[in-house]
């Protein structure tokens, strides 16, 4: 969700945003089927030139903000969440079909729609202004985004789109779609993973309407902030809402996972949602976190133009619980094209019992690089990113391994192992130490680093 993006380790668009195929207004909330068409991934980007970024058919000129690579690229318009038999997209589904079959209108039609083919270049506003993201927030830095200029970038959060969303007149909804953020390099961490974001608005009569007596209960009130609820919300409403937000939340948990699953939250302080938690599940004997959640930033309700509704909002991963359901242990894996791989995930219904089975083991190959650090300022994220884009899927792990300050200069060295090794055949030593002398290379060109090598 919007407002835990940064802090979960999972885990105001403009319309011209929108795929021109999508209407928000115009997609029945009973449609069994998502908003929209994925992009033809052979449509999606074009390698950046000196000024502009073609990208999903549009051009974005670069300036001094823009820090997307080709690699990054390559991946937009993939949609791995839509293509069919994917882990990425039996999960969705799972999701999608409890949803569907247990939240129902007065109707008898589905309350929740969904919408998995937004696009994922968003404008800032919608990214962090929408959502009350204060200007000097560390979460806006280049060091842990991708943008194509100061205007655009590709989406860190699917909460990106929770604004317009609200604003088209929509009470409940599950937004899709994959999201990039530079990050460090191991086996669960990937610049391109999937979230699912659900939204869910309640008028005072939906909400108290079951409460026996509640005739006089009221949705605000004028009051203060505490840990516990925002100013204006009355402290029933916030019970109210934040009881509904856990028992939805792990019926759904309980529902992929299986009766008997243990499910936990852990209190969160987040400054721009209050209450706001972690849901922690115990997983064949091991607690791990798989989603953020929260009462909804009443300002940013009212923003979008439901004044007179409080709500909650929350965020997964997909891959977080993909990895989970099905074993697989290495979060590379769900870009592989192996068909080792995709074919295991193909069954007759989407709730079928899976455990991955492991392709062969390839040794890995691991070599260390060091320098010097410039004087001015340095990102581990910069650098993690450049390893990406050079070495790609290749690369398994990077760990900072020591950092030392030299007693009369001053100067900074960090020493990093990089971990090499292919999932799918053995790597030799030769094409590594290709790959690793253009990392120390562009390390020095592009980070102004000193070698250390």
């Amino acid at each position: 969700m919007a407002m835990l993006w940064k802090f979960m380790r999972v885990a105001k668009y403009s319309k011209t945003a929108l795929s021109p195929k999508v209407k928000v207004r115009g997609i029945p909330t009973h449609s069994r089927h998502s908003s929209s068409k994925s992009v033809p991934s052979d449509f999606a980007a074009s390698a950046p030139c000196s000024n502009t970024v073609e990208l999903l058919g549009k051009s974005y000129p670069q300036d001094d903000y823009s820090n997307v690579t080709e690699k990054i690229l390559s991946k937009v318009g993939k949609n791995l969440h839509n293509r069919k038999h994917h882990p990425l997209w039996l999960i969705k589904e799972q999701v999608k079909e409890h949803f569907y079959k247990h939240y129902l209108g007065r109707r008898g039609t589905p309350l929740f729609s969904v919408y998995d083919g937004l696009s994922p270049v968003v404008t800032i506003q919608q990214n962090f202004d929408s959502l009350l993201i204060p200007q000097n927030h560390a979460s806006r830095r280049k060091e842990d985004n991708y943008y194509l200029n100061r205007d655009h970038m590709l989406r860190a959060h699917t909460s990106a789109h929770q604004w317009d969303l609200i604003h088209s007149g929509l009470d409940a909804f599950l937004a899709v779609g994959d999201v990039y953020r530079r990050d460090t390099i191991d086996n669960t961490h990937y610049p391109v993973f999937h979230q699912m974001e659900g939204v869910r608005l309640f008028s005072c009569h939906e909400l108290f309407s079951s409460v026996k007596d509640g005739e006089g209960l009221q949705l605000f009130e004028q009051g203060h902030r505490t840990a516990h609820k925002q100013e204006c919300h009355t402290m029933e409403a916030v019970r109210l809402v934040e009881f509904n937000l856990k028992q939805v939340l792990t019926k759904l948990m309980t529902h992929i996972f299986g009766d008997g699953l243990q499910v936990r939250w852990v209190d969160c302080y987040f400054p721009f949602t209050h209450p706001s938690f972690e849901m922690e599940i115990n997983f064949q004997g091991e607690w791990m976190e798989v989603l953020g959640c929260g009462v909804m930033e009443q300002q940013l309700v009212n923003s979008a133009g439901a004044q007179d509704k409080i709500g909650w909002a929350f965020g997964l991963g997909l891959e977080r619980l993909a990895m989970i359901l099905y074993d697989i242990p290495d979060i590379r894996l769900f870009w592989s094209e192996d068909e080792r791989f995709l074919k295991q995930f193909i069954g007759p219904h989407i709730w079928q019992k899976i455990k991955f089975q492991p392709l062969s083991r390839y040794p890995p190959l691991i070599n260390d690089i060091s320098f010097w650090l410039p004087s001015e300022t340095y990102s581990q994220n910069d650098f993690y990113d450049l390893v990406r884009s050079i070495g790609g899927d290749l690369i398994e792990k990077v760990v900072l391994l020591d950092e030392f300050a030299h007693p009369k200069t001053k100067k900074v060295s960090h020493c990093y192992r990089i971990i090499y090794r292919h999932p799918e055949r053995t790597l030799t030593q030769d094409e590594v130490h290709r790959i690793h002398r253009a990392i120390e290379e562009s390390a020095v060109r592009e980070l102004g680093v000193e070698g250390r090598f």
